[in-house]
């Protein structure tokens, strides 16, 4: 079994989809979701040329992956930075435009694997799941002070789960008696508040609600919703942007922009489509593509992945 601590998710098809933007003279790209190195390795390993700039969010992240990518020198610029900051962080290092974007959602290996990060529902740790500890509020103050409606509307919307009123009643009530503050109690409490035919389907039966606390303490889908076109408005002509996502809700936000982009905006009837209309990107993957079942067999972090890519095709028109 590979150590899935360090395998990059769809690797080798996330370089293939960035190449022909990459292998030009001078090419900057930019990984956004940083983590342990591992994109960012083989970015600035296939495309020699090529300039990096890496963001995240997470300080201990970019401690690790700088001496993993300190033998690339200063081909590797390295952010603390949270995805939705690209414009901000391109302006700081006078970059106008660039050649590639990458984003790896959701968390990285090793805040699953650190258990004092308590983003992992199969071992006791305090609940705190901040990508950026130095920042926010954490897991365990949304659960004992949001109230009940609201935290309904997070395990609906986020968690897309369905025993929601079940689980915020069994939550309300024990969180009165005494607050939360490690995830074993939690997963203790779901397992309790579930009828036993959703306890049989879908995995571990805390997983919706802890993918949905993690959504809410990060503000993951709001800097989404920013980021994802402040990179492409970031791409130069026949740049290309991959994104990797790991559940419907991101994967639905990055299919809206592409499709909005890739999109006509003419009114209907026009004999001749002026270029301010034009299409500004072209989508290089059918729908979104799926990891081999080999790959997910050496991975199986890559098993929810879905990976969509689209290139600039036309500069925004003043």
């Amino acid at each position: 079994m590979t150590d899935s601590r360090h395998v990059p998710v769809m690797l080798q098809r996330c370089l293939d989809l960035l190449a022909p933007a990459l292998e030009r003279p001078g090419a900057v790209v930019v990984d956004c979701t940083l983590g342990l190195g591992g994109h960012s390795e083989a970015l600035l390993t296939r495309f020699p040329e090529a300039r990096l700039v890496a963001l995240d969010r997470d300080k201990e992240a970019l401690r690790l992956s700088g001496e993993r990518l300190a033998p690339f020198g200063d081909r590797a610029t390295l952010v603390h930075a949270v995805y939705d900051e690209l414009p901000d962080v391109l302006d700081r290092l006078g970059v106008p435009r660039v050649q590639g974007v990458l984003f790896d959602l959701g968390v990285s290996s090793m805040q699953l694997d650190e258990a004092d990060r308590g983003f992992a529902y199969a071992q006791d740790a305090p609940l705190d799941m901040r990508m950026d500890q130095s920042t926010g509020i954490s897991a365990a103050e949304v659960l004992n002070t949001y109230p009940p409606g609201e935290l309904v509307r997070l395990l609906r919307v986020y968690g897309e789960e369905k025993q929601a009123k079940r689980i915020v009643a069994a939550v309300v009530r024990e969180r009165e008696k005494e607050p939360f503050t490690n995830s074993a109690r939690l997963v203790e409490l779901i397992r309790d508040a579930l009828p036993q035919a959703a306890k049989r389907t879908g995995g571990n039966p805390a997983k919706r609600t802890f993918q949905a606390l993690r959504i809410e303490v990060n503000g993951e889908l709001a800097v989404l919703e920013r980021a994802i076109p402040a990179a492409v408005k970031a791409l130069d002509v026949g740049g290309r942007i991959a994104v990797l996502s790991y559940h419907s809700l991101e994967d639905r936000l990055v299919k809206q922009v592409f499709a909005a982009g890739a999109a006509s905006t003419a009114p209907p009837g026009l004999p001749v489509v002026p270029e301010r209309y034009q299409p500004r990107l072209k989508l290089l993957t059918r729908g979104a593509e799926l990891p081999t079942e080999e790959e997910i067999a050496e991975n199986r972090r890559a098993a929810p992945a879905r990976l969509r890519g689209a290139e600039r095709v036309r500069k925004d028109v003043e």
